[in-house]
Formats: structure tokens, C-alpha cells, sequence
């Protein structure tokens, strides 16, 4: 099991790692701050690391895009893992997210 985590690299970009679920959304979610205050320009959330979302992992990434829409942001999530993507559709969030 890889270990949960947000690291901030360059130019506007964020590293989440791990696991995306009920459990852990409560310590990403405090992270926004780094980001959300870290400037003005577009915010990219890099999921690569993914390796497991739920639900909730979901309405984490619902809650973001709130709040980047409420700071003036761009903000768009890159490799998003195929179970993320999957429940986006389920969801009928295709359009919220730009899917295909």
C-alpha cells in the first residue's frame, strides 16, 4: 500500500498520492490552501499516484473545482486513475470534467 500524499511541485502543479477515500479525503482537503492561495494562475492536481478513489474521493475533487471557481482558478486534474474516471461517469460528471 503506497502512503497518502500532496506535494507541491512547480509551475502550479500538485502530486496526490495514494489512496483518495473516505478515510483520507479529510487530509487532502486541508491542503487546499497550498494551492488555493499559492497564486493566480492555473492549478494542475496530478493524480498519477493514485491507486485507489471512492466516492468520496470524488466529492473531494467536486469540492476543489468549487473552490478554485470561488478564487478564480483553473483548475484541472491530470492522469486521473481509470477508477476515478469510471466514477465521474457513473456520476454523470463527464462535462464538470472535460471527459470524453
Amino acid at each position: 500500500m503506497s502512503e497518502n500524499g500532496f506535494k507541491a511541485r512547480d509551475n502550479g502543479v500538485f502530486e496526490v498520492s495514494g489512496q483518495v477515500t473516505f478515510q483520507s479525503v479529510p487530509q487532502f482537503l486541508a491542503h487546499t490552501d497550498k494551492w488555493l492561495q499559492g497564486g493566480t494562475g492555473k492549478v494542475t492536481i496530478d493524480m498519477h499516484g493514485v491507486t485507489l478513489a471512492d466516492s468520496a474521493g470524488l466529492a473531494l475533487l467536486i469540492e476543489w473545482l468549487q473552490l478554485a471557481r470561488s478564487a478564480q482558478r483553473e483548475i484541472v486534474f491530470t492522469h486521473m486513475p481509470d477508477q476515478m474516471r469510471d466514477l465521474i461517469r457513473v456520476n454523470g460528471l463527464t462535462q464538470v470534467f472535460g471527459l470524453t
